[in-house]
């Protein structure tokens, strides 16, 4: 046999073995969202204000403690599972550890809680959630499965599983196609939980996953500084939304 009839036989051997594997109809569990690389790509650029939409901010601070510069990144899709995860320093030792649970658990609460026609950041639970209001108990509901963490250099980390978790403060953010149908959830922690979100959302706007409304549809409103509103998040050390600082968090 020649070389190029090899060649043939090595192709069709290949091909026999995908269409044997893959179920007929079969869709990648994690399409459309971003990859680990592009996630901290989209998180490096979101604190640095690049590209991204005039409405959420004219310039590149988001406040808080490291102005959104020491992020962890994480991704879930419809059903809950694992699909990236990252953080936007070249070392990974220079976030806070505890940030990669919260992340994946605010990818998860994000997704859990949003469909097509009500997108819900996890800031907008933030006072459902506190004692005497209707959602309280939620954060205990589901616990996030310690298994799925990953040391800093990234091995493992649940990719494909569902790490569940709950988290009720700002970093959280549902993530929708162009047809504005829901394909997952964000999650971003690692500095104040309103730098969070304003992280969370510029990523968002980079990878073109804004809910119908447009980015600012769930944006963080805040307890005193915004008309009262049940969806409301309290004020964090050194706030900043779209760009203007709002306050500070109380004594």
């Amino acid at each position: 046999m020649n070389r190029k009839g090899e060649v043939q036989l090595v192709l069709l051997a290949i091909l026999s073995v995908l269409f044997l594997t893959t179920p007929a109809g079969a869709v990648e569990p994690c399409r459309g969202l971003p990859t680990a690389a592009q996630l901290k790509l989209f998180l490096q650029n979101a604190a640095a204000g690049v590209g991204i939409s005039p409405s959420l901010g004219p310039t590149k601070t988001v406040g808080g403690l490291f102005d959104g510069t020491r992020m962890w990144g994480a991704t879930v899709n419809r059903d809950g599972e694992i699909c990236s995860y990252a953080t936007s320093t070249a070392d990974p030792t220079q976030t806070w550890p505890g940030s990669q649970q919260i992340a994946k658990a605010k990818a998860f609460t994000a997704n859990g809680f949003s469909n097509d026609i009500l997108p819900l950041s996890t800031a907008n639970l933030y006072l459902l959630t506190q004692p005497g209001h209707s959602l309280f108990g939620l954060n205990q509901s589901n616990p996030f499965d310690p298994q799925f963490l990953a040391p800093p250099e990234g091995q493992g980390g649940g990719r494909g599983k569902v790490g569940g978790g709950i988290i009720s403060f700002g970093g959280g953010v549902p993530l929708y196609n162009s047809e504005g149908r829901i394909i997952g959830g964000l999650g971003v922690s690692g500095d104040t939980a309103c730098a969070d979100h304003e992280i969370a959302k510029r990523v968002r706007d980079l990878a073109k996953l804004n809910p119908a409304g447009g980015p600012l549809a769930d944006d963080i409103k805040y307890i005193g500084a915004d008309p009262p509103n049940l969806l409301s998040h309290s004020l964090c050390i050194n706030t900043v939304r779209n760009g203007d600082f709002v306050g500070e968090e109380g004594p």
